[in-house]
């Protein structure tokens, strides 16, 4: 490689890193410029979140619905998951729940839907219910029955934060484009998932999806909010990159079958390894399509 070559690829390579850096970090003269970046600098930057081709109904031989379980448990998942206390951290770096909710309050996400199918819109009211509980202790309830205005002391409000997320959904079209003779992947929709409010933290606590969102709809708000990249700070992944180059572990509950969808647990129950053994299977059937396009 000439000296001019290697010179160019290096300044290629700033470029892009400054582009995705912190931004302003190196010439900040005080705390309060650090983030900030100027109308030239976006003009520039014309970030945008990369557009899904066409591809017409007829181009598909092959596709499956699926739906994922992405537990954040997992190392491979904690950059969805992190950062869960904000107070000692700057304001571009948040967790994938905390995206959602603020943008959904501020109306940057329409829509949102009480299920997979989107069928039906919800509001922030309709699913108050599912984030926060709001409960008045015994000394409260004698304010009340003495005839007593109750004091906010005595009232118990519990809301749902990006700690409380214990996984996501995720529901996604596997088909295979017979133009480009390849398997893809687009993502439709993603989902919040933690324990019930009004049981959290006890044994009886189950799971619920708190609401669904069509991720389509939500790609200019993931595309801004950027998660930790562990390899190189300086080059966060957004998490529309993030979701859509699928950097992440998740495994399938459910795929679209004739028995109206179920999930894998209505046919194999009380067996956690079935159920993974099953998860693969789907995963291995989709899979052995596009491998078995190339065996004469």
């Amino acid at each position: 490689m000439s000296v001019k070559s290697f010179l160019l690829t290096a300044a290629t390579v700033f470029t892009v890193s400054g582009m995705f850096a912190q931004a302003n970090i190196l010439n900040a003269k005080s705390p309060e410029e650090i983030g900030v970046r100027t109308e030239a600098q976006k003009a520039v930057d014309n970030d945008k979140p990369l557009e899904y081709g066409y591809v017409d109904d007829r181009d598909i031989l092959f596709a499956k619905m699926t739906w994922e379980k992405v537990v954040l448990d997992e190392r491979s998942n904690f950059p969805l998951y992190y950062p869960i206390d904000t107070n000692n951290i700057g304001s571009d770096r948040r967790s994938l729940y905390d995206v959602l909710m603020k943008s959904v309050k501020s109306g940057k996400i329409k829509n949102i839907y009480d299920d997979s199918y989107f069928t039906t819109k919800r509001t922030l009211k309709d699913i108050e219910a599912a984030l926060t509980k709001i409960d008045t202790t015994e000394l409260g309830i004698e304010q009340i029955n003495a005839g007593e205005e109750l004091s906010a002391e005595y009232i118990d409000r519990r809301d749902i934060t990006a700690a409380d997320i214990k996984e996501y959904r995720i529901k996604g079209l596997w088909y295979f484009d017979k133009r480009q003779a390849e398997m893809k992947y687009r993502l439709l929709g993603i989902a919040p998932v933690a324990e019930d409010v009004n049981f959290i933290g006890t044994e009886n606590a189950d799971l619920v999806e708190l609401f669904w969102v069509f991720f389509p709809d939500a790609r200019e708000v993931l595309h801004e909010a950027k998660s930790f990249n562990t390899e190189n700070s300086s080059m966060p992944f957004s998490f529309d990159h993030l979701l859509n180059s699928r950097r992440f572990h998740g495994y399938i509950y459910k795929e679209e079958n004739v028995h109206g969808d179920r999930t894998i647990s209505e046919y194999v129950s009380d067996n956690a390894l079935m159920q993974l053994l099953e998860s693969e299977r789907i995963k291995d059937k989709i899979r052995d399509f596009e491998l078995d396009m190339w065996t004469y």
